[in-house]
């Protein structure tokens, strides 16, 4: 689906990205994780097209983004920004998705728009920056969705939001991959990234460190330490306890576990 082959990117003389290759598979829910100016977004906006590689091939289903228009991947590939606002510009709600609609062209926009504002439940007549930060979010997020990209990248989607918003938002999105939509995440909460993504890429100072299923990185503390990345605390915990207890990453496996060593009188 989106393949790196080799790929750098320089901002004056200085690389923000350092020989990357790596493939996301159709359907894969995909998380960026590194600490500050590790290269997530940059490799982010590397994917769809926003930014082009000085050296090296990014490609979508084979094609190089150098040789497409950005309008024709942004039906492919929908792209949600940390700061909503930053995709947010028409006065109605209803206005706002109706405009990713035309851009791409959409002959179907007006029933489009409805279905979206009534799965989402939006009123469509409502300014969007008299919402909420986390209904700003979903306003952004749903005007993606009308269009309905093959791929979604979510920069840091829930940041500013409380844990009710939080969850909704992921629970929209789980939806979304689990109807086959590919999802990737750039993230800094590694709880969430652990109960959402199947598969975690650590980067640090634009090179990739690691790439693997998301419980086996967490796992890798090693590799993590050297991205200043920590695990979620659970796996952390269960890394302490491992010479007792059998590996847990949720704290439903925590407490099966400890159930378990306490009935072969197991002290943990």
């Amino acid at each position: 689906m989106i393949q790196f082959e080799n790929v750098s990117l320089s901002y004056g003389g200085a690389a923000a990205v350092r020989d990357l290759s790596f493939t996301v598979g159709r359907g894969e829910f995909v998380a960026l994780v590194g600490a500050n100016g590790a290269g997530k977004t940059t490799v982010s906006k590397l994917m769809n097209g926003l930014l082009k590689p000085t050296a090296g091939r990014v490609l979508v289903d084979g094609v190089p983004t150098t040789s497409l228009r950005t309008s024709a991947l942004a039906k492919k590939i929908g792209f949600l920004f940390q700061n909503p606002d930053r995709q947010l510009c028409k006065p109605t709600i209803r206005e706002e998705i109706r405009f990713g609609l035309a851009l791409t062209g959409a002959k179907d926009a007006a029933q489009r728009t409805e279905a979206v504002l009534e799965a989402f439940g939006l009123d469509g007549d409502r300014d969007p920056f008299s919402a909420s930060r986390g209904e700003r979010q979903r306003v952004a997020l749903a005007s993606l969705i009308a269009v309905e990209p093959e791929v979604l990248i979510l920069d840091e989607p829930t940041t500013g939001l409380d844990y009710r918003e939080c969850m909704a938002m992921m629970a929209r999105v789980q939806a979304l991959n689990a109807a086959g939509t590919t999802v990737v995440m750039v993230c800094h909460d590694m709880e969430l990234v652990l109960d959402f993504a199947h598969r975690v890429l650590v980067l640090r100072d634009g090179a990739l460190l690691l790439d693997g299923e998301t419980r086996a990185v967490f796992r890798n503390e090693a590799v993590l330490r050297q991205a200043s990345v920590l695990p979620p605390q659970i796996t952390q915990l269960s890394l302490r306890l491992a010479d007792c207890l059998p590996p847990a990453d949720t704290v439903e496996e925590m407490e099966a576990a400890v159930r378990a060593a306490r009935k072969k009188g197991v002290s943990a």
